[in-house]
């Protein structure tokens, strides 16, 4: 059973991608996915912590 969605990466993903990467310093694959996300105003949930703090996210911190 399918729970999520593919999204095709687009120019405009691409574009918003290098914007957050270069502002965030984040590395290019998280910000290909934050990009994402804010473009289809969608919560992005993560135990990355490259993520903690940022607009538009849930951070939840790994127990050990």
């Amino acid at each position: 059973m399918r729970q999520g969605r593919v999204i095709d990466l687009t120019g405009e993903i691409a574009i918003l991608s290098a914007k957050i990467s270069l502002e965030l310093r984040l590395p290019m694959a998280g910000s290909i996915i934050l990009a994402t996300a804010r473009l289809h105003e969608t919560v992005l949930w993560t135990q990355d912590a490259d993520f903690q703090g940022l607009e538009g996210v849930n951070f939840i911190s790994r127990v050990h």
